[in-house]
């Protein structure tokens, strides 16, 4: 199997923490180029991938005929443009979320993909991980029986750090674009529904930034509240409650980095457990997207359900407006 040769725009910490050992490691997919012009930043990343080539624009590395897929970590704001600017060069793009910053961004995006004819896909990578697949097969399968309610919530505080593109409103930051995006959009792929109404939201904003979303949600057949937060203790759980049991994933959404990934169900005479150590779902992610680009597989999250979960965040935007 030849390898998809993987280049990424920006030396941002996540990709060098996370993404780009990933795609080190996928099987079928090589790390082969990095856009920086920070030698110092490059170094971080050539230390796990010997003979990276590094690129000082963007555009050289879009322009690299040696690239077959790319990788978009950017700060939010920029995540159209250039993610449009890839599959005009050729190259399919995972580009980080949130890809777009309302419904029409995704519209765009969708057109965009469908002109190039190429792969374009929002790292929503919670997907590709086991314990969601389970949870949907579970619920959906009846396990909990008539789902009445979901709940979640996810927070981490980083309001020491004024300068982090998620604290600043020019990068298009907040909870609800940088975490908000997992508690909506694991509750529409574990369910398979869409929310019919946000009848309630509020938001607490510091420096033009939300940074505190309390939300309830009206889905077709259950209700839902999350809430989401960058100045809250570390904390994440999801679980969607029947009237015959309760199904709880404990660590969501960094599996087995904020906690063992987990589900549990709960069914009034017994509980079980599952538990997924080990698994790594950036690396997953990988691997499925290269499997969709060779005609193997569907892709998980396609981005028509990327422009769902966007226009259910649209929806908790307006409602907080009105709070």
């Amino acid at each position: 199997m030849t390898p998809i040769r993987w280049g990424i725009l920006g030396a941002a910490n996540f990709a060098r923490q996370h993404m780009a050992p990933a795609i080190h490691a996928a099987k079928g997919a090589e790390l082969a180029a990095l856009a920086t012009s920070s030698p110092d930043k490059a170094a971080g990343f050539a230390a796990f991938a010997p003979g990276l080539r590094v690129h000082d624009s963007y555009d050289a590395l879009l322009a690299d005929p040696e690239i077959d897929a790319v990788y978009i970590p950017l700060p939010n704001h920029l995540h159209v443009e250039w993610s449009l600017k890839a599959l005009a060069a050729g190259k399919p793009v995972l580009c980080e979320k949130p890809m777009g910053l309302n419904a029409s961004d995704y519209d765009k995006l969708i057109a965009g993909r469908d002109k190039a004819g190429l792969l374009a896909a929002e790292a929503f990578m919670i997907v590709h991980h086991p314990q969601f697949i389970r949870a949907r097969e579970l619920v959906q399968g009846g396990a909990i029986g008539k789902l009445i309610h979901v709940d979640a919530v996810f927070s981490f505080n980083n309001g020491g750090d004024a300068e982090n593109i998620r604290n600043r409103p020019e990068t298009a930051g907040g909870a609800l674009r940088d975490i908000g995006v997992y508690v909506m959009g694991a509750a529409r792929f574990v369910t398979g529904q869409e929310p019919v109404a946000v009848p309630f939201a509020n938001l607490r904003l510091e420096n033009d930034v939300d940074v505190f979303a309390q939300i309830a949600g009206q889905f077709a057949n259950f209700s839902y509240s999350a809430v989401v937060s960058m100045r809250m203790q570390p904390r994440q759980q999801i679980s969607f409650h029947g009237d015959k049991g309760v199904l709880t994933l404990t660590c969501p959404f960094n599996a087995n980095v904020f906690d063992l990934a987990q589900l549990s169900l709960d069914t009034g005479g017994s509980v079980s457990f599952e538990r997924w150590p080990g698994i790594n779902h950036y690396i997953l992610q990988v691997e499925n997207f290269g499997k969709t680009i060779r005609g193997e597989a569907d892709y998980p999250c396609p981005l028509e359900f990327s422009r769902g979960t966007q226009v259910m965040m649209d929806m908790v935007f307006a409602a907080g407006a009105q709070s």
